[in-house]
């Protein structure tokens, strides 16, 4: 069975590193008891302190909410070190962490849950109100760790939020910037940076409307319609992007 994560020894203090690089579940988590109790088993084969390296871009949300749940239990102190990416449902684990430290050049990415649905209209309101509760799940997690309103922290999820480290401290996300002995000796320096997927789409269709000279809903059509610039504009960022 293909693993998610390594364990290893910190060379130094002999302390217990995990890595989480890549998708989380890359095989399969949800309906799989072996999984989760193989993390357990592996989590509570030592005691002491943890260190968690993250670089990933999100995965299944059940396996990173049985993950958080794990770290939140676990008794010593857990460590959450991201180093390139906590996007999704990475983002979610990294908030089990009792200190969460990004690379100067780290990001780290929340937004809302999706998922693939099939069937009658009973059946996409299902959906729709299964999403939502897992929306309020995440929000949980956030909530804990940045102390931020729900409303706020569900507006920033609809946005799809990407964070730089001086952002995500700002927000409660994380708890410091990672440096190491060559930056001790100088101060570090990383602007705030927020970018939101929806408010650059937005911006963009703004401007393509003013130079199209689309008119508004009162007006009669003129020039190419927005349903076709909106086509043109989901080839350019790729569409809806996926979890």
């Amino acid at each position: 069975m293909k693993k998610f994560w390594n364990w290893a020894r910190d060379a130094d203090d002999g302390d217990r590193v995990l890595y989480f690089d890549g998708q989380i579940s890359d095989e399969t988590w949800f309906d799989d008891d072996i999984t989760p109790k193989l993390f357990k088993s592996e989590l509570e084969a030592g005691s002491g302190n943890v260190t968690i390296w993250i670089n990933s871009p999100g995965g299944d949300c059940v396996a990173a909410s049985q993950i958080y749940s794990m770290l939140m239990d676990y008794k010593g102190d857990v460590t959450v070190k991201v180093d390139g990416m906590a996007a999704s449902a990475a983002s979610v684990i990294a908030m089990a962490g009792t200190k969460v430290l990004m690379a100067p050049t780290a990001l780290m990415m929340i937004h809302n849950p999706i998922s693939i649905a099939i069937g009658d209209s009973d059946e996409m309101k299902r959906a729709v109100a299964m999403l939502a509760e897992v929306k309020e799940s995440i929000i949980n997690a956030y909530e804990i760790k940045t102390n931020q309103s729900r409303d706020k922290l569900s507006r920033l999820m609809d946005a799809e939020t990407w964070m730089n480290a001086n952002k995500a401290i700002e927000l409660g996300f994380a708890d410091g910037l990672l440096t190491d002995e060559k930056s001790h000796s100088r101060e570090v320096s990383v602007e705030n940076f927020l970018f939101s997927r929806r408010a650059v789409t937005n911006s963009l269709l703004d401007k393509l409307r003013a130079k199209s000279q689309i008119p508004t809903q009162t007006e009669q059509p003129k020039g190419k319609s927005i349903e076709s610039l909106q086509e043109r504009l989901n080839l350019i960022t790729g569409g809806n992007q996926n979890v």
